[in-house]
């Protein structure tokens, strides 16, 4: 029994961790799209600051927002147009949204197996404390 609770809690540990990424995953994916969103409402010409690393940045001035590079997983990445990019954007947060939602229903679900194996547990406890000390 304690075999099978500490690879449930193990299973819940793994779960939650994929679910952290996954909720990281989504903020990133809404940020880059808020940016886009703004970028559009500054417009060309608009003054930035870009990251180059290490908290340091530059200025720039936004020449164009008539294509926009999206990455598009493994390393590999695209040019869009502005409102595809941001279609796609969204596209990409309810598919990870789906599979937290998947996730958080089996971490649930592992969560409940715990609970019910320590009751059983305690179960079998005072189960045998109770018959040592009627013995």
């Amino acid at each position: 029994m304690v075999a099978e609770l500490q690879l449930l809690e193990g299973v819940a540990e793994s779960l939650q961790s994929r679910i952290n990424m996954a909720n990281a995953a989504i903020t990133e994916l809404r940020l880059a799209k808020s940016t886009l969103e703004g970028l559009e409402k500054g417009g060309p010409g608009s003054q930035l600051l870009v990251p180059i690393g290490g908290g340091s940045y530059i200025m720039a001035k936004l020449q164009s927002l008539e294509k926009v590079i999206v990455g598009i997983g493994a390393g590999v990445s695209v040019e869009r147009s502005l409102e595809d990019a941001k279609k796609g954007l969204d596209e990409r947060v309810e598919a990870i949204r789906k599979a937290r939602d998947s996730l958080q229903k089996r971490l649930d679900e592992v969560l409940e197996r715990i609970r019910a194996s320590r009751d059983r547990a305690r179960e079998l406890s005072s189960k045998l404390r109770g018959e040592a000390g009627g013995a």
